[in-house]
């Protein structure tokens, strides 16, 4: 109808060919090809040929139909991201990933992302590997109707995962395994940046700051070793970590589930051997500037700094009570006793304890609390040396 009232004002000379185009929102020359089509075929002629006709790139049915029953019977619940690429690289698929996610969202399979959050302003990476080290735990199903805590340790500058496994509940123990396993396989680095758990910060009061005096467990264990300790006081303020465990709680899952693996022991093994390798090949950016940060290992006693460390008085009797067990320091011929003497007891991760007198060793005991004299490690005798 509107064609036909600028047809007729330019038919009868009340508005140019221009003004007329105007007047519909064209150009003068696809009014001129719409005069040609309608003193054709008349009204007919206008319509677009294309209307109720199917794209010759639309794709069939068939092949829209095994997509979803792909995904509802083998990869139900994985990322769109990941099923997209098992789609490409096990099932020849050739379409985009967001054909593919516009069909399962369309069939119900997949939910909408909902609206981003207000503007946050993102913190630069470090330049340096070995710069800021991140340590988090994220408790999850990561084998099904069992809830894991997963322990990782990765680098700001580069988010390379240095240290990843199992375990039924994050502590002390969970914290120093994750460093230990990135200083024996990097070196020392500069930092660790943690929230604000327990066994990383002592907090005065719920909300408030940490109390950098008076260091846990392992805040002793990094300041012996020299690595300054940063707290993040929000989610938000771990972002980079929080986005990492996002993306490895839509993965290892469904990695794990395709791997029949349902005990922690193989979980653990399919992580180190497996599935971090190639992660860290797909997800590790590099870092802005070329170089290192990390400083070689060169004699430290990471058994003895990487430890529960805990003071005590030796009894009349020359024994030191520990957690329920008497440890009964052996003769020595440095003195006579050390009787009321002031010792450091040292707990190890698999529970066996020695007893130090300044840097002299006195004594290593098993889990029962029995000396065990030629059960002395290497770096205990160092120590035992000076």
């Amino acid at each position: 109808m509107q064609f036909e009232h600028a047809y007729d004002s330019w038919q009868q000379k009340r508005l140019t060919q221009e003004d007329a185009a105007c007047l519909l929102n064209v150009c003068s020359r696809t009014f001129r090809r719409y005069i040609d089509r309608y003193e054709e075929d008349g009204m007919e002629g206008l319509i677009d040929k294309r209307l109720g006709q199917v794209s010759q790139h639309r794709a069939p049915v068939d092949e829209v139909l095994s997509l979803e029953v792909l995904y509802k019977e083998h990869y139900n619940s994985w990322s769109i991201a990941h099923f997209h690429e098992r789609y490409q690289e096990h099932h020849q698929g050739t379409r985009s990933y967001t054909w593919v996610k516009q069909r399962l969202q369309t069939a119900g399979l997949v939910k909408t992302g909902k609206r981003r959050g207000s503007h946050r302003q993102r913190r630069e990476r470090k330049p340096l590997p070995g710069m800021m080290i991140h340590q988090d735990a994220s408790t999850h199903a990561w084998i099904l109707d069992q809830m894991w805590d997963l322990i990782v340790t990765m680098d700001d500058a580069t988010s390379d995962i240095y240290s990843a496994f199992f375990v039924e509940e994050e502590g002390t123990w969970s914290s120093l395994q994750g460093v230990r396993e990135t200083l024996e396989a990097k070196g020392l680095f500069s930092s660790f940046y943690s929230d604000r758990g327990s066994h990383y910060w002592h907090t005065p009061q719920a909300g408030s700051k940490v109390d950098k005096a008076n260091p846990t467990q392992f805040g002793r264990a990094m300041q012996e070793l020299g690595i300054g300790m940063i707290a993040a006081y929000s989610p938000q303020a771990r972002g980079r970590s929080e986005r990492m465990f996002g993306t490895l709680q839509g993965r290892l899952p469904n990695e794990l589930a395709l791997h029949n693996i349902t005990d922690m022991e193989s979980a653990n093994r399919f992580l180190k051997e497996k599935f971090l390798p190639e992660f860290n090949a797909r997800f590790k950016v590099e870092a802005s500037e070329k170089g290192s940060a990390f400083v070689p290992l060169l004699n430290a006693r990471l058994d003895d700094i990487l430890c529960l460390k805990t003071e005590r008085v030796v009894n009349n009797d020359n024994c030191v009570s520990y957690r329920t067990k008497r440890l009964q320091i052996p003769k020595t011929s440095d003195r006579c006793h050390y009787a009321k003497a002031h010792v450091k007891v040292h707990e190890y991760h698999d529970g066996r304890v020695a007893i130090f007198h300044g840097p002299r060793l006195l004594g290593f005991y098993d889990r029962e609390g029995h000396l065990e004299p030629n059960e002395i490690s290497v770096e205990s005798k160092q120590a035992a040396n000076g």
